[in-house]
């Protein structure tokens, strides 16, 4: 069988405005606490990794409970303009568009729709080694309130 090089094999490369966000590549179990779901704590996992030589970041979720659920997200850039930003999917069919500002070992990711406001920010612990996440959504123009909160433990 002959072999075709790959189409597009110069474009796999790595996005310089994506570096920073070296630090989460990975695997990583995560335990969590959502405020609407009192006293339960969260289990699952979670993966960060580089897609097509480093040009996007995908990551995926899932937890051991159904009330929170499983999902996939990928992290561009505008070379235009310098934004980055994150396309989600969850398993529930939502689909979500955020803007992310990065930080020296830091990710927020916010998205600022009216009906459904939500921001969520991780930042890297012990060198590294761990993870701490936390979230805030505000509904319908309400005031903020605390959403999902995650610790991840690299595996």
């Amino acid at each position: 069988m002959i072999q075709s090089p790959q189409i597009g094999a110069e474009a796999l490369s790595p996005n310089p405005a994506l570096r920073p966000l070296d630090f989460l590549i990975g695997e990583w179990r995560t335990t969590g606490t959502h405020p609407l779901i009192p006293g339960k704590t969260f289990h699952g996992r979670a993966s960060f990794a580089w897609h097509q030589g480093g040009a996007f970041l995908v990551m995926h979720t899932e937890t051991d409970e159904p009330q929170i659920p499983s999902a996939v997200a990928i992290f561009g850039s505008d070379g235009g303009d310098g934004t980055v930003f994150m396309l989600y999917f969850d398993q529930r069919g939502v689909s979500r568009k955020c803007d992310v500002e990065l930080g020296d070992g830091t990710m927020t990711w916010r998205r600022d729709d009216p009906k459904f406001r939500q921001t969520h920010t991780i930042t890297a612990e012990d060198g590294g080694a761990r993870l701490e996440a936390s979230g805030r959504m505000a509904r319908d123009g309400g005031p903020w309130e605390d959403d999902l909160s995650l610790s991840y433990e690299r595996t």
